[in-house]
């Protein structure tokens, strides 16, 4: 970390630098947490796990990365389109010295509220003037079609799917299970390489020692295990970081094994 403050903090990855922005946290019921079978998991939450008035609190986070001038940010967080403790993204940004104007592409890895509502200012004007590309998930296109919201951005959508790259740097990897198209994105730079990857963990504090728990709001929870199970096994790699729109802000660090669990380092 070079560089934070109370809603971003920034980091340097090689020739890049990527700025974790928080949007805020949304308070969910335990029972959210499955086992296999979709059976809930919130009466056997053992004590490492954090409840806020019974509640679990899931951080919710973009990221924005910056490659040789151009402005690319990961999700958009909920603007005022969902609970009030979430929509904090703009002023992240100001805090961190960046302007709105200065984003002129945005990747969504999928297109739930908490990830591309934020495309919309509070004040209902473009959150981001200068945007000229956003970049979706080929599945999950159709949104823009039926949001009211979102229909203004239709022309600006660009559909991906797995290997498409939406920089030099940046590449698309599909990563579904949680929602239809569901896409993580691989940045390497320096020698190093970080994986933006969405919704694959919801809650840390549990999830990394069993990643065989899924989301209750996964579209497919089999193919959401799957994936998990798939990606955690690539983020312990060596020179691999993940950042996470649920881990707990500013919500990048490193992933190890351990035995057949792993184990999450924030930097």
């Amino acid at each position: 970390m070079i560089q934070s403050g109370t809603d971003f903090a920034r980091y340097e990855l090689g020739e890049l630098a990527v700025l974790a922005l928080r949007d805020g946290y949304v308070d969910m019921p335990p029972g959210r947490l499955r086992q296999k079978g979709d059976r809930p998991f919130g009466a056997e939450l053992p004590g490492q796990v954090r409840l806020v008035d019974g509640k679990l609190r899931l951080s919710v986070n973009a990221f924005l990365v910056i490659e040789q001038g151009r402005h690319i940010l990961v999700d958009t967080g909920a603007g005022n389109a969902w609970h009030p403790s979430m929509g904090l993204l703009l002023r992240a940004l100001a805090e961190a010295g960046i302007a709105r104007e200065d984003i002129t592409a945005v990747a969504c890895t999928h297109t739930h509220t908490d990830h591309v509502n934020g495309l919309v200012a509070p004040d209902g004007s473009d959150a981001f003037p200068n945007l000229e590309q956003l970049f979706v998930p080929q599945e999950e296109v159709a949104l823009f079609d039926r949001s009211e919201r979102l229909a203004r951005f239709r022309q600006r959508c660009v559909p991906m799917g797995n290997g498409f790259a939406v920089s030099d740097h940046m590449v698309a990897v599909a990563a579904h299970g949680h929602s239809a198209g569901h896409t993580m994105f691989a940045v390497p730079s320096g020698g190093e390489q970080l994986l933006i990857w969405g919704d694959i963990v919801h809650v840390p504090s549990i999830q990394f020692a069993r990643p065989e728990l899924t989301w209750e709001l996964d579209r497919d929870q089999v193919q959401a295990r799957s994936t998990r199970a798939q990606i955690l096994d690539r983020a312990a790699w060596p020179g691999m970081f993940v950042a996470g729109a649920h881990l707990d802000f500013p919500g990048i660090g490193s992933v190890a094994r351990d035995g057949d669990a792993f184990r999450f380092s924030p930097l």
